[in-house]
């Protein structure tokens, strides 16, 4: 992980929710709930309901636990009714934080996460601070050993599927593509048999906020505070950390 990497924060993030399995299944199966409510039980015609599943594959998520999330998006059993939520503040140094948050309790989670925002040295903002620095994107990454092509064939490939941008760093692939376009590119890469490390919809900061010392360590603890908030689905910030201490 490069800690100048402008995407450091997404692999940072990727990083410590595979590390929260005790989280995981229960946030997943809110996502399967919410988007089959809003878009129905077929992921071909519902792009939220197929990524939600594709994670769920991905964090090996028992069969029973998806099905039972389904039948709940569908009304078949009784469950929470989620609201769902954007939260923005600052964290240490003035860094960018945004929320993905998905809750039955509003005034409960808003208590919790101003709370959270307040111990590390950050603080809950209005709506509207800090999502104008963020764009929502496609991410792909892939591992250059795993991939079975060259840099430059993977580059013109992901290109004419539709990609904005592509970065070769670390041993990795980068790819970024506008939100519609994200299907294009993975249908490409899986037509040519190559895996991804990650492959999701998510909102990627235009700048970043440089961090060493006391905010950096600041800013990793109130990132983990939020990820294990049950009611947190994503966790979007833009900090810049050395690569010892993100490690």
């Amino acid at each position: 992980m490069a800690g100048h990497s402008k995407w450091a924060n997404i692999k940072h993030r990727k990083g410590k929710m595979d590390a929260l399995r005790g989280k995981i299944t229960t946030k997943l199966s809110r996502e399967i709930t919410v988007a089959v409510r809003m878009g129905g039980a077929d992921p071909a015609g519902n792009m939220r309901l197929k990524l939600a599943l594709q994670k769920a594959k991905e964090n090996n998520i028992p069969k029973e636990n998806i099905q039972r999330a389904i039948q709940k998006g569908l009304g078949a059993q009784e469950g929470g009714n989620y609201e769902e939520m954007t939260y923005e503040g600052y964290g240490p140094g003035g860094v960018a934080v945004m929320l993905d948050i998905m809750t039955d309790n509003r005034n409960r989670t808003a208590a919790d996460i101003r709370h959270l925002f307040a111990k590390y040295g950050g603080n809950l903002g209005e709506t509207g601070c800090v999502s104008w620095m963020f764009k929502k994107k496609g991410f792909f990454v892939v591992n250059a050993s795993e991939a079975k092509v060259s840099e430059e064939d993977m580059m013109m490939l992901v290109l004419e599927a539709g990609a904005e941008d592509f970065r070769s760093e670390d041993g990795q692939y980068e790819i970024i593509t506008a939100p519609e376009d994200f299907e294009a590119v993975q249908q490409a890469l899986q037509a040519h048999n190559i895996a991804t490390a990650t492959a999701e919809i998510t909102m990627l900061p235009d700048t970043t906020v440089a961090l060493s010392g006391d905010d950096a360590a600041k800013m990793m603890k109130l990132m983990d505070a939020l990820e294990e908030h049950d009611d947190v689905q994503n966790v979007y910030a833009n900090f810049d950390i050395p690569d010892e201490m993100l490690a």
